[in-house]
């Protein structure tokens, strides 16, 4: 199942609303972002990071 770019991919309350308070309302906004600066965010673990890596590779993007 293809995640759509204009949306978050499911991963969870906490990490929803940590990306959504930091800015980040789409998948396609996340491209743009490193690993490291979404793993600061409180409530973003190595598993929602991954979802998102998942997520963006079926777009053909990555995190910085």
């Amino acid at each position: 199942m293809t995640t759509s770019l204009d949306a978050l991919p499911k991963i969870g309350a906490p990490a929803t609303r940590a990306l959504t308070e930091a800015g980040y309302t789409s998948l396609r906004g996340l491209a743009s972002v490193s690993r490291a600066e979404l793993s600061r965010l409180h409530g973003v673990g190595p598993k929602a990071i991954r979802i998102i890596e998942d997520a963006l590779e079926e777009h053909g993007l990555a995190l910085t």
